[in-house]
């Protein structure tokens, strides 16, 4: 907790607000993140079919469409994707704005610098899937055939266990940001986050669980393992958070030291 917060010089900025402005607030932030998410899929359906083409490259086959709304479906999970990749930066700034109002102008500034560290993680998060996850989890789940097995895929199943997992991997790429800002907001401490490694790991593993669309375990490391090493990364995000918050205090001391020592000179 900042040292404005501690002392009271800098209050929060504005009126208390009630929970039925709280609710308003958030419905209207909501549809702003709506109104980007539609924006991003109508500039993004145009390029869908590069970004197809790249998620069934790991197949060295052409899959099946068994219905004549399967591909237009297909295109609209693809430009799904894209859309909600361009419009992350709108949505982080809707939910850092909706807490905004309750923190000081100082952590207004700090957490705003950690915008494009969010977009950049979404977006690693994508090429991590497309790039790592998805081909191994493919070559290892087609390692179960064998010989007497011919891998035929239906394109609306493979695109919705490709688009889950690249979406699981993208918003679970946000986690030391998120272990960053309640360290900062003082909702949690680093000897918190630090003792509650060995809980993260169960939550990696049960979130895993849930995300990955097929039951197998290699899956699920898949996105485990990445979740719980980015939850390593954000325990000593917050210790540094806690330092950040230290050095606050102190800068705030040392300022009032100097006007105590003003004000007694002067009398």
């Amino acid at each position: 907790m900042t040292a404005e917060r501690l002392h009271g010089t800098e209050g929060v900025s504005g009126p208390e607000i009630s929970l039925a402005d709280h609710l308003r607030d958030l419905h209207r932030r909501f549809i702003r993140i709506l109104i980007a998410l539609a924006a991003g899929m109508v500039v993004a359906a145009p390029f869908y079919e590069p970004l197809l083409h790249l998620l069934v490259a790991p197949l060295n086959q052409v899959p099946q469409v068994l219905a004549p709304t399967e591909a237009f479906v297909v295109a609209l999970k693809v430009i799904f994707v894209i859309g909600i990749t361009l419009a992350m930066p709108v949505i982080l700034y809707q939910f850092l704005a909706f807490l905004l109002p309750a923190l000081t102008k100082r952590e207004k500034r700090q957490l705003l610098v950690f915008l494009p560290l969010g977009v950049a993680l979404f977006v690693l998060g994508l090429f991590f899937g497309a790039y790592v996850a998805i081909p191994a989890a493919l070559n290892w789940l087609q390692s179960f055939g064998g010989s007497w097995v011919e891998d035929q895929y239906r394109l609306t199943d493979y695109v919705s266990f490709v688009t889950t997992l690249l979406l699981a991997l993208g918003f679970g790429f946000q986690t030391p940001l998120v272990v960053f800002f309640v360290a900062r907001l003082g909702i949690v401490d680093y000897a918190t986050v630090r003792r509650n490694i060995r809980w993260a790991f169960l939550v990696a593993a049960v979130v895993a669980a849930l995300l990955t669309p097929t039951p197998d375990p290699y899956n699920m490391l898949v996105v485990m393992v990445p979740l719980f090493v980015l939850y390593l990364l954000g325990v000593f995000m917050a210790r540094w958070a806690q330092g950040w918050s230290r050095i606050d205090w102190l800068c705030f001391n040392s300022v009032e030291i100097r006007h105590a020592v003003v004000r007694h000179g002067a009398r």
